[in-house]
Formats: structure tokens, sequence, C-alpha cells
């Protein structure tokens, strides 16, 4: 580090906004940023050294999953509902993950791309238990953007 630079510290991961085109939601528990990758498409002719060419193939983006308190919202609910109804084709989504320092200022956007609900899943019901019920959503989408 040069003489006089200041030391940066880290956003911490606590502090996050989720925005679901036209739907409201007051807030998720946990949020796991899909992870991007690129196929490794080899390749080699007769006539080149005795190595194969790694060249780049499809990109490919894992799968947003989204954690939240069951409440009386069934907003997320009627959207997977009319997936399993009529497809995802109509349905598809932009969503923001918007990361937030402590003083609440905007620090890193992520845009998901084209996102429809493929998976919705419950925690368990226990009658000895007193944890949060939990609402696990699975967004496939087509890509994921960092703008900032």
């Amino acid at each position: 580090m040069a003489t006089g630079e200041r030391l940066v510290d880290p956003y911490r991961n606590f502090r996050f906004r989720v925005e679901i085109e036209d739907i409201e939601i007051g807030g998720f528990s946990d949020v796991t940023i899909p992870d991007s990758s690129s196929d490794v498409v080899e390749y080699r002719e007769g006539t080149e050294p005795p190595y194969v060419r790694k060249l780049s193939g499809l990109n490919k983006y894992g799968v947003l999953t989204l954690k939240k308190g069951i409440t009386d919202s069934l907003e997320l609910y009627k959207w997977r509902e009319q997936i399993e109804d009529t497809g995802a084709k109509d349905l598809r989504k932009n969503i923001s993950l918007i990361l937030i320092d402590e003083e609440g200022a905007e620090k890193s956007r992520w845009e998901i791309i084209e996102a429809w609900c493929s998976k919705i899943e419950y925690s368990g019901l226990s009658a000895k238990g007193n944890e949060v019920l939990i609402e696990t959503l699975e967004i496939t989408h087509e890509r994921m953007d960092r703008v900032s």
C-alpha cells in the first residue's frame, strides 16, 4: 500500500435489500448470490502442437436462493403457483440485490435478469420448537450483472 493511502474496510454481509420487480416483500434473512462460470471447450486440430487449446464456451449462472420468515404475504407463493400453472414464459422478473453500508447507503448492486421461481420449500413444523418458519425460494435466471 502506498504511503498516505487509507485502508478501506470490506463491506459486511448482513445489510442488504432485495427488490423483485412489482412484488413488495418486507425482507429476506438470507440470500445466496449465484455463481458465474464459463464452460471450457477443448479443441485441437491435427496440424497443431501436441496439446489441447482451451476455448471459452457457454456462460452459466447458479441458482439465486432467497430465504425469509413466513408472513401473511402470499405474493411469492402466488408467483410460484402461476409458474406451475402456465410456465415461466410470461412470468420472468428482474431482481436486484443491493448491499448497504453501515450508514444505509447503497454500495454494491447485482442485477438478476429474466428470473423465475423454480422451487419453493418450507422448513419443518415442530410442536417442540420455537424457530421461525422459513420459506426458501430457488430462483433460476438467464444472466447476472454486477453494476456497482
